[in-house]
């Protein structure tokens, strides 16, 4: 194998899952605090050596050290599933990663997510997650599904069909709201603008209330009366607006 195409050794991985942290925590301060205190971080670094014991065979010892990363760092993967290169799990806690499932480079997780199968035939039962993938608090990606490069899937959002590249999902099931273009491109860093994603059934009651207004003014002035008073959400559902406005997050850094 040419020597740009070898992947980089276990020391080498793990220098850049703690470089990561940085990067996309804006509360991590320094590299000692990092190493020290980042549950998540702890966590990697165990399912990187577990995962080498596992691919040589050695099946009882991998299963034995990610059952220990878990008991000290409350975060589940399987030795069998495939990480990439800088992957960081923030707020460590609550996450379960399955056997078959497969994550790519640059792949951020917060509390709460499950990468789990659907399943209990044997094979592939577990998700991929493409490049540079965001997956927000509580949220639940489901089967061998496929989670395009670039995504965003909302908090408490369940995943059970695949995504596109570069689109936002949240809900449950989870659904596309988000055209990439409408995204704010943060050079070199994540977006943590999550209370910008829009709330599509918010919108739809918008235009339903819309509607509404607009046929009872049109009823009204066909039989020759006053028509009646605008409702809270006022022409246009203003208020309806900007009560729902914040939408649906990804958690919070």
């Amino acid at each position: 194998m040419a020597g740009k195409d070898r992947p980089p050794g276990l020391m080498a991985m793990v220098r850049e899952d703690i470089g990561c942290v940085k990067a996309r925590d804006p509360a991590a301060r320094n590299m000692a605090e990092i190493i020290l205190t980042y549950p998540g971080l702890h966590a990697v670094i165990h399912h990187r050596v577990a995962h080498r014991l596992w691919c040589r065979g050695l099946r009882f010892p991998a299963r034995f050290l990610s059952w220990f990363a878990r008991l000290v760092t409350n975060v589940d993967i399987h030795p069998g599933a495939r990480i990439g290169r800088r992957f960081f799990i923030d707020h460590g806690a609550g996450v379960v990663v399955g056997e078959t499932a497969e994550i790519g480079n640059d792949v951020t997780l917060y509390h709460g997510v499950t990468l789990g199968g659907t399943s209990w035939s044997p094979g592939k039962r577990h998700p991929t997650i493409g490049n540079g993938v965001l997956i927000g608090a509580g949220a639940k990606i489901l089967g061998p599904i496929h989670v395009g490069a670039a995504s965003r899937v909302g908090a408490n959002s369940v995943v059970v069909e695949d995504v596109p590249p570069d689109m936002t999902v949240v809900g449950i099931p989870g659904r596309i709201v988000r055209d990439p273009r409408c995204r704010k491109a943060v050079a070199g860093r994540i977006d943590l603008e999550r209370h910008l994603i829009p709330d599509p059934v918010g919108e739809a009651l918008t235009l339903m209330l819309d509607r509404i207004t607009f046929l009872e003014t049109r009823l009204a002035h066909m039989q020759g009366r006053t028509p009646p008073p605008p409702s809270p959400v006022g022409a246009g559902g203003n208020d309806f607006r900007a009560k729902h406005k914040q939408g649906t997050g990804h958690g919070h850094p």
